[in-house]
This record gives C-alpha cells, structure tokens and sequence, in this order.
C-alpha cells in the first residue's frame, strides 16, 4: 500500500526517516560514479583520465546527481532544524559530515600516494590543507575533487545555523526561501557578482529550496501558495542548471545538450516529489538504511580510489567487467565504513562535541559577571 502525505506526517517522521529519499541518495551517487567514469575521471599532470568513454553520450550527465543531492540536503536539513537550538544543530552536521570526511579523504590520500604516484600528485602539504576540507583556500588542490559539494553543502549549512540562531528558522521557511530565490534572480539574472553566488549560493538555491518546501509540503502546509512557490523554485532551478552547464562546457571543452539538462532536472525535481510522497517502499527497513548510509563513503572515495583500481588493473581485466568489478568493490567497501567507521565517529564527534558546547557555555556564563562588574 502506499503511503499518502499525511500518513507521511504523523508516520515518518516520527520515525525519524523518509526511507524513499536513502533510495535516492543512491540513485545519485551512482549517476555521479557514471559521470566519473564514463565522461570525466579525475585529472592527473598530464592527462584526465576516463575508463569506459562509450557512455560519453549519457554518462556526462551524471553530474547532476549533485543536484538531486542537494534536493534531498534542503529537505533533510529542513527537518533536521525543527527543534534543534543552532549550537545543537551545528553538532549534528559537523558529526554527520566530518568524521567520515577525514577517514575517507585521508584513505584516498594514502591509496593514491602508494599505489597512484605514476598518475596522480599527493603531497602531505595536500593532505594537511585538505583537513579544513576546504583545501584551495590554502592554495592546495583537494585529495578529490569531489570535495567541491561538501564546501556549498557547508556554507548552506552555516546559513541555516544563522537562520536557527535569529528564529527565522525552520519557524517562516517560506520566508526565508522567497528571499533566497529572489536574491538569487537578482544576482544571476542582472548583477552577476562572483562574490553572491558563491556566499548566497545564487546558482544552486533553487535545488535546496525545492527540498525545504517539499519538507513543508510534507509536514502538512500544502496551501496554493506554497504549491506555486514550489513550482516557482523547480523552474528557478532548472534556470539554474541550464545557466550553469556553460562551466562544465567550458571545464571540459565537451559539448553538451542545454535541452537535455533542463528535462533532466525536471526529472530529477518529480523523482524527489515522488519519492517524498511514498514514504516508504516494501523493503527491509535495515537495507534501506544500509543503502543510504553507504552512499556517503561512496562518494568520497569512488573517484580517486575507483580510479587507482582501474589504471592498475586495465591491463589484466577488460575495462566494462572491471567497472563494474570497481562498482562493487566500492559498494562493499562503503558499507564497510558506514558501518564500522560512519556510524560509531558519527557518535563519538557528537558526545565530544555536545561536552565542549556546554563546558564553553559554562565558561561563557561563569565570566559574564566578571567582565560587567565595575572597575
């Protein structure tokens, strides 16, 4: 039986969890692994390297499984705020997003200094200024370049803190997104600032905000207004993507079809709708998590690692059986970390992190009355 929006209010989300969007999380990852190797690997000093160029057709589309993940963050994040005070709040993604980050990035350091030096450049300089994740503020390239997300998932993240902080937020979501999209029609429409996009993220608010009123929508405020905000967004969205495929072809010297991506951001906008509005589907919730946790360590390390693998390995196994060898490998490996690594870091960043919020607190209270006393 499936699952309408309002068994979807009083049911999931007491469980804590839209099973539907774990499945999606999958979808896009694996649509980013196809665009990884069947259009464009990663870049060593020579030559950007790619394993099976015969899916160049479809495959460089891939990348917008970014963008489905950025759908599904502006929902998650959106739910993850109700209740939470800022300081809670930032805990929570920090330990959601740190711990696997540095075990992932530093495997993939190491697995590409030992086994990857005929093709690719590591230094231990790289591997230090990608402990901030934000490595090119240190003028170092990232251990992957995937690493590129995880700064417009942070600055997202640092707003909505923000937003938790002053009670904008979750409280007048809708508020807060007609302003979003309408700074960032102003800026990609008419100013143009390098500064805006990448502070307000003016080229991809459409996607988050298409996840924060699907979150509305599904909490039960499913007015006309919201309705046509939503419709307002996915439109903003698709703009967006269209605007933004001039970089990948300029990036990649490739053509591709403006079209196409339009139609295919529309797709991926429906996938998110459908799969918010189901629920659940008939599998076992335990597998269902699995693939969704896993998806994380996925994307970390399916670049780089997946493309040691294969240059090592290319001359012994033709390239498609060794993909789909490497695809494996590499879901195999991720649950492994979901499993051992994820989780247990996941718990211990957020009861370290919780003790020194408060002891800073107690700090912060016990010297209040010393620096307005007199002199």
């Amino acid at each position: 039986m499936r699952t309408g929006p309002s068994e979807i209010s009083s049911h999931t989300f007491e469980a804590g969890r839209v099973e539907t969007l774990d499945l999606l999380r999958l979808f896009a990852v694996m649509a980013v692994v196809l665009f990884h190797f069947g259009f464009h690997g990663p870049t060593g000093p020579v030559q950007t390297y790619v394993a099976v160029p015969q899916f160049s057709g479809f495959a460089r589309y891939g990348y917008l499984g970014v963008q489905l993940f950025f759908i599904i963050s502006g929902f998650v994040i959106a739910y993850s705020a109700v209740g939470r005070t800022a300081s809670q709040f930032a805990i929570a993604r920090i330990s959601r997003l740190y711990p696997t980050f540095l075990f992932c990035m530093t495997l993939s350091f190491l697995v590409t200094l030992w086994f990857g030096a005929a093709y690719f450049e590591e230094t231990p300089r790289q591997w230090l200024a990608n402990l901030t994740i934000a490595a090119p503020a240190w003028h170092q390239p990232y251990v992957d370049s995937v690493y590129w997300t995880l700064i417009i998932e942070m600055i997202f993240y640092a707003w909505i803190g923000v937003l938790i902080a002053t009670g904008l937020f979750p409280k007048h979501i809708v508020k807060v997104v007609v302003g979003w999209l309408l700074v960032s029609l102003l800026n990609e429409v008419w100013i143009g600032s390098y500064l805006l996009r990448k502070i307000l993220l003016t080229d991809q608010s459409g996607f988050f905000s298409c996840g924060a009123l699907l979150f509305e929508i599904c909490r039960g405020r499913r007015s006309a207004g919201i309705q046509l905000l939503l419709g307002a967004a996915a439109m903003i969205a698709v703009g967006q993507a269209v605007k933004n495929v001039e970089g990948w072809r300029i990036m990649t010297g490739q053509p591709f079809d403006a079209f196409t991506v339009a139609m295919l951001s529309v797709c991926i906008i429906g996938l998110a709708i459908v799969a918010v509005r189901l629920g659940h589907l008939p599998l076992p919730p335990r597998l269902v998590m699995a693939l969704g946790g896993m998806t994380y360590p996925a994307y970390l390390l399916n670049q780089m690692i997946g493309y040691v693998a294969f240059l090592r390995l290319r001359a012994f196994v033709p390239a498609l059986p060794l993909f789909a060898l490497i695809v494996c490998g590499l879901g195999a490996s991720s649950w492994l970390i979901w499993k051992y690594v994820d989780r247990p870091s996941q718990r211990l960043a957020r009861t370290a992190l919780t003790r020194l919020f408060e002891r800073t607190a107690h700090l912060a209270g016990r010297l209040r009355p010393l620096a307005s006393a007199p002199n």
